[in-house]
């Protein structure tokens, strides 16, 4: 979806008065959207977008896609849709999965007309309709079709998986593209850093690769783990390397000091089941409702 250069900002004033009641504030919000952009020492005002880069407009995006998106979603779901249904939206990235095919159709086409009306438009290369789910691998196979499409969102593919006893579920892979990218920042960081001591390249590396954990080392993400710790080992060899033409940097010395720096691969982030528990400080052991799990994705 393109949001941020699109937004009415007519309809986002509007939009806010429904919660802010102080005139002040609107008005400062106002000259925040006319301020305009600064570009190449140019200066571009107009009379719709947030102002992509400012600190405010994610803000503003956000506050813009809760009404024209979000409520509109909720209302559909409750009076148009036959089966379940379940939307995650995160900034302008949406995923929206349903029960039946036919309600997936006919809520693409009501989206695309209620953005329009909002000046806003779905990416014709990223929006599309895949089968998805516990019974997608069966029904595709009974059709002589391959395994299920994947998607990606907010950095992951997701795939239909099954569980070693053979149940169906949601594996989340880190994308290939990403990772690309991420090693190809710390090959041209580790160049500019090439002749720092190496306990402070170690340090660097260690932070580093410590943040890339903390995002993506979710379950069933650790082969990905494992191979960007690898590559990262590879890249610091090669930079070491670089050096001295008589450096004699082997992979014993260049395993001891991985080892010594960098942080091993391991799930850091719970499963689904497990991080959206619903817990009440009443439940007591003695209590008749057992304890209720809601499960982002249904799996």
């Amino acid at each position: 979806m393109s949001s941020f250069d699109e937004v009415g900002q007519e309809w986002t004033i509007r939009f806010l008065k429904h919660r802010i009641g102080d005139p002040r504030i609107i008005r400062l919000i106002q000259r925040w959207l006319k301020a305009g952009v600064l570009e190449d020492g140019v200066v571009t005002i107009s009379d719709k977008g947030t102002g992509q880069g400012s600190a405010i407009s994610p803000l503003l995006a956000n506050i813009y896609l809760h009404y024209v998106l979000d409520l509109w979603a909720e209302r559909w779901r409750r009076h148009e849709a036959t089966g379940d249904m379940i939307i995650v939206r995160y900034a302008d990235d949406i995923i929206v999965g349903f029960q039946h095919e036919a309600d997936a159709r006919r809520f693409l086409n009501a989206m695309r007309d209620r953005l329009k009306e909002f000046s806003l438009s779905l990416h014709p290369e990223k929006t599309r309709l895949i089968e998805f789910g516990r019974d997608a691998a069966a029904n595709r196979k009974r059709l002589g079709l391959r395994k299920p499409e994947t998607f990606n969102f907010l950095g992951f593919t997701f795939i239909c998986g099954k569980t070693r006893q053979g149940k169906f579920l949601i594996k989340r892979k880190t994308r290939r593209d990403r990772m690309r990218a991420k090693l190809q920042e710390i090959k041209g960081e580790l160049r500019r850093r090439m002749h720092q001591p190496i306990p402070v390249q170690g340090k660097w590396l260690a932070q580093v690769v410590m943040g890339y954990f903390r995002y993506h080392a979710v379950p069933t993400n650790g082969r990905a783990l494992t191979a960007f710790r690898l590559q990262v080992t590879i890249l610091w060899r090669r930079a070491l390397k670089r050096r001295s033409q008589k450096d004699g940097m082997t992979w014993d010395r260049i395993t001891k000091l991985v080892d010594a720096w960098l942080p091993k691969p391991r799930i850091l982030h719970p499963w689904p089941d497990k991080r959206f528990a619903v817990k009440h400080s009443r439940w007591e052991p003695s209590a008749r409702i057992g304890l209720a799990r809601i499960c982002a994705g249904g799996a």
